[in-house]
């Protein structure tokens, strides 16, 4: 029976098409299992914030009149209606719409005419090594991202927003495009850093000798470390298209801001790489402890059994059934200290052994 740590990495590593095979390309098949889809709009200019919950889709155009920028969030892919609506309004090409609902993506950048498309993965709150696809349409005056179900590592971008803290309330899209981006890549440091200290008490503990399910932590550590980089990975091509490609949407100052983002991606990957070869190590330093200990034991025992031969070999000879009247027999079995001396024999030739095993440091 597999383990739940082998469970849950072949559930990391399982991807679904949602299509079948031969569907028209741009066809739009959501998962009946999926949350129902719900918009969430902020709308800010330097001086004023607006923020709308459950926000119909027949809105969306009289907002973007209205405000410089806006944000609207959509959580929950269930509902092909109001994905399709969406798609209609904004004027979204199909096959981007496709990728957003079919959630094994890769992260990438695909540029449109009037607007771009990007996906993302995020890491799930709670320090968890499963991702979830972020998908993100920009347009002039407009970020629109799509997330598989509620919860996000964007609450401190939303109160940044609310309380117009640093300059976000101050930019166009392209920046807060670089805003929830950089959320996205640090929503991996926690997880990061917890494979880092989980490795560390890993490694004391096979120092110290205390070795129980070590081996079992140590293979579920390498395959959370073998999703993240599945993961991560992909990142460095799509921020780094970013920073290169000329569009209209993104401006100089924001490409700074998104080099910014492509460190961050590359010291993750280097951060995921470097624990996955220490992963390794550790692995071996594990099996490297389970033999040595193997054996020290086999020693013990070695020398137990070398201790104990020539004592059997004595005890057999004195143990051999002679006639005490026979012209052969053993002078020793009718002497009145024979028993005594046989155990003398021995006692010297133990003692006379462990002397040399301990000249030649083997105890």
């Amino acid at each position: 029976m597999a383990s739940k740590g082998q469970s849950r990495k072949r559930k990391l590593l399982h991807i679904r098409h949602r299509s079948r095979p031969g569907t028209p390309a741009g066809t739009i098949q959501v998962d009946p299992q999926a949350d129902r889809s719900s918009i969430r709009a902020i709308a800010y200019s330097p001086h004023d914030l607006v923020e709308l919950v459950d926000l119909p889709v027949s809105a969306v155009a009289s907002l973007l009149q209205k405000w410089p920028v806006v944000w609207l969030d959509v959580t929950g892919l269930g509902s092909s209606e109001i994905l399709q609506e969406l798609g209609q309004t904004l004027q979204l090409h199909p096959l981007a719409l496709e990728d957003v609902i079919n959630l094994h993506q890769r992260a990438k950048f695909d540029p449109y005419d009037d607007n771009l498309f990007l996906v993302a993965r995020m890491c799930n709150p709670g320090e968890s090594t499963q991702t979830e696809q972020i998908s993100f349409f920009v347009k002039p005056g407009l970020v629109l991202s799509f997330q598989e179900r509620p919860g996000d590592c964007w609450n401190p971008l939303r109160e940044r927003l609310r309380f117009a803290k640093g300059r976000l309330r101050h930019q166009g899209p392209d920046y807060l495009l670089h805003a929830l981006l950089d959320a996205i890549i640090d929503s991996y440091y926690p997880i990061v850093d917890k494979i880092s200290d989980d490795l560390d008490q890993l490694d004391a503990e096979i120092a110290a000798g205390q070795r129980h399910d070590q081996m079992q932590r140590i293979h579920d550590t390498r395959g959370n470390l073998l999703a993240l980089r599945r993961a991560l990975r992909p990142h460095r091509e799509m921020v780094n298209d970013l920073t290169r490609k000329d569009s209209p949407i993104l401006t100089d100052g924001s490409k700074v801001f998104f080099r910014d983002c492509y460190d961050h991606v590359i010291q993750l990957i280097e951060l995921v790489d470097t624990y996955r070869e220490l992963a390794g190590d550790i692995r071996d330093f594990y099996m490297s402890a389970t033999s040595n200990r193997l054996n020290e034991v086999m020693k013990v025992l070695t020398m137990f059994s070398t201790l104990f031969m020539p004592l059997s070999f004595i005890a057999g000879v004195y143990g051999m059934n002679f006639d005490t009247d026979s012209p052969w027999n053993m002078p020793e079995l009718g002497w009145r200290h024979g028993y005594l001396f046989a155990w003398s024999l021995m006692v010297s030739t133990a003692a006379a052994m462990l002397w040399l095993f301990r000249k030649r440091t083997w105890l």
